[in-house]
Order: structure tokens, then C-alpha cells, then sequence
């Protein structure tokens, strides 16, 4: 079932890309995707801690590698919000007459990426599927924004190119911290050695300022955030909705399920930094929220503001914290979904959002 729900957008963007009927298959792939979703609610396991649903296939024995998914509490939350993102913006794309085609297949392969990186159990795959969905975000800005189109797409490509690079270096020596015997691409095993105290003091410190810049960065945290209000303005909002409401969770969702039970000590030695850069987000970013006379950069400087509450939950790492960024992601996923497509029908009925 987690695979369908992975593929099923991926498999229909492909289709779309060699002729199927644009409107008319992603419709029907997001329906499905969203109904595969409610299912795996439904029967989810829940008070159970592993993952479930589990699938797995050996690509390279001597790597430890392979293609594992699955789902837990977390992720299932994020699939879900994905799924229901998904449809809607695909639902609110029916004014797209430009290049219908690939920019149905660009919705969903964003879908199809986000729910992949928000479902794999293994390193390299829950960094891929990110780097799948972030490609098509970079080209619905530029080929089918507004405004400075142009510009905002090679300052988000630039961003998110960086903060993509530094997450992989942090990656790289998170995954060569663990003592060789233990080492593996599957986060289960991953959690299992930080658990075990297998990763050194110095070295978690060093690897989760890495993560915390490199999905920091991808999440618009204060002050690496300059890219989102100026994207989220100049992108359709469809792009904008599965962007805001979904995409930029990863980097949340990435810090939740690594560097959290992973580095704890990183974690610990990196909290005042974190609480004063997300108060950033809330105080300055709110300040300039307010005085905004677009509704657009309005709603994109909110975004911004809205990831600093989050990232107070996540820099408490207690149980109550982490439980609460979870519940906040899954509500401004949908809230701010819902906003940028209300503000992309009052562009298309009034001409402005001014």
C-alpha cells in the first residue's frame, strides 16, 4: 500500500509526459492516492511504535543498502497531508492553459517525491525523493509564475541547492560516525546505534549544526528564509500550495526523525542557537508579515513566521514538543495550502492581490 501511494503520482506524471490526458489522469491519481491514504489511516496500527507496512529490496548487500519504506505515527501524518494537498492542488490547477501537461506531471512528481522521502526508512532514499520533488518546484516558478518569475526561481534554486548540499554533507558524516559493524543506510539501524551511544559527543555536535543549517535552510528558518516569501508571490498556486504546504516539511519532518533521536547531545548543545534564530521567524518575520500590503507576500512571510513556532517544539525535544511541531505541521500544511489557493482565485477573478 505505502508503495502504491509513492508511485501512483510518479507513474500517472510519466504517463501525463507521453500523451495521457493531463487533467483528467492526475485527477484520477491524486483521488487514488488520497483514498490509498485514508485506507492506510484506517488499518494503521496505532499505539504501536515500529514501523508497519513495511517493504524492502536489497540493492547493495555490501552497502546496506536498499529500497526500505514504511510508516509510523510521523510519517503517516505527513503522507496523509500530502495526499490531501495533492488533490487540491491539482483540483485548483484548472486555469492552467500553458503547458498542461508538464505542469500536471511537475505537481505530481512533487507529490510523488514528498510522500517517498516522507515514507523511506532508508538514508539515501529519504534524501533522493527530496531532490526528485524539489526539480519540478524550481521549473513550475520559472516557466509558470508571475511577476519576477524568473529571478525568484534562481534564488530558490540557489537556497535550496545550498542548504540540499550542506544536508548531505551532514548526512555523509552521520552515516561514517557510526562504528563500521553498525553501519547502515536504514534509519531503524541508525536510531538503534545513536541509542546505543555509538556516536561521539564531538562528532554529533559538528553533524547536527550541518543538519540543523542544511534543513533549516530548505524550512526558511531566520535568517536563511529570504527565498520563500519572494518564491511563494511569483509561483502558480498550485505550485505554491504543494511547496508550502507539504515540500518544506521535510526539512521538519528530517529533524524529527534524524537528528532528534539520533544526536541528542548535538541537540542539546545547539538549543540556544536554535531559540534564537526561530525567534527570528516569529517576532522579525511576524513584524514584516503585518506590514505587508500583498496578500501573497503576505501569506508567504506567514509561512515563514508560522516554522518558528514549529521549530520551538522541536528544540524542546521533549515528548509534549516534538508531539506538538508534529500537530502544527500537519495544520499549517493544510491551512496554508488552503490560503494560497484562495489567494490564487482572487488573483484570477480580480487581476490583483493588492
Amino acid at each position: 500500500m505505502v508503495l502504491f501511494i509513492i508511485f501512483c503520482p510518479i507513474i500517472a506524471a510519466i504517463l501525463i509526459m507521453v500523451g495521457a490526458p493531463a487533467r483528467k489522469t492526475a485527477l484520477v491519481a491524486s483521488v487514488l492516492t488520497f483514498a490509498a491514504a485514508l485506507f492506510l489511516a484506517a488499518s494503521f496500527g496505532y499505539g504501536q511504535p515500529d514501523f508497519q507496512y513495511v517493504s524492502s529490496f536489497t540493492i547493495s548487500p555490501e552497502w546496506r543498502l536498499s529500497f526500505t519504506t514504511g510508516i509510523d505515527g510521523l510519517s503517516l501524518i505527513m503522507v496523509l497531508l500530502a495526499s490531501i494537498v495533492t488533490l487540491a492542488a491539482v483540483w485548483f490547477a484548472g486555469n492552467i492553459e500553458k503547458y498542461q501537461n508538464a505542469f500536471y506531471a511537475c505537481l505530481l512528481f512533487i507529490s510523488g517525491g514528498a510522500i517517498g522521502a516522507f515514507a523511506s526508512i532508508d538514508l539515501f532514499f529519504f534524501y533522493a525523493f527530496h531532490e526528485l520533488a524539489l526539480i519540478p518546484t524550481f521549473l513550475l516558478i520559472g516557466i509558470w509564475g508571475s511577476g519576477n518569475r524568473v529571478a525568484a526561481a534562481w534564488k530558490i534554486t540557489i537556497y535550496l541547492a545550498i542548504g540540499s548540499f550542506i544536508l548531505l554533507l551532514g548526512l555523509i558524516l552521520l552515516y561514517q560516525s557510526v562504528p563500521a559493524p553498525l553501519r547502515s543506510f536504514d534509519i531503524r539501524a541508525l536510531i538503534v546505534a545513536g541509542s546505543l551511544g555509538q556516536i561521539a559527543a564531538d562528532a554529533q555536535r559538528h553533524i547536527y549544526l550541518l543538519l540543523l543549517i542544511g534543513f533549516g535552510i530548505l524550512v526558511s528558518l531566520f535568517p536563511f528564509h529570504t527565498w520563500a516569501p519572494e518564491a511563494y508571490a511569483s509561483a502558480p498556486a498550485p505550485a505554491a500550495m504543494l511547496h508550502a504546504g507539504v515540500l518544506k516539511k521535510f526539512g521538519l519532518y528530517g529533524l524529527l526523525r534524524l537528528a532528534i533521536p539520533l544526536l541528542p547531545e548535538g541537540a542539546r548543545h545547539w538549543t540556544t542557537l536554535l531559540i534564537v534564530l526561530l525567534l527570528g521567524n516569529i517576532i522579525y518575520v511576524g513584524l514584516v508579515t503585518i506590514a505587508q500590503k500583498r496578500l501573497d507576500w503576505m501569506l508567504g512571510y506567514s509561512s515563514v513566521m508560522h516554522m518558528g513556532y514549529i521549530f520551538l517544539g522541536i528544540a524542546s525535544a521533549g515528548i509534549l514538543g516534538v508531539t506538538g511541531a508534529a500537530v502544527l505541521m500537519f495544520a499549517h500544511g493544510l491551512s496554508i495550502a488552503l490560503l494560497f489557493a484562495l489567494a490564487g482565485e482572487l488573483r484570477q477573478r480580480t487581476g490583483t492581490l493588492v
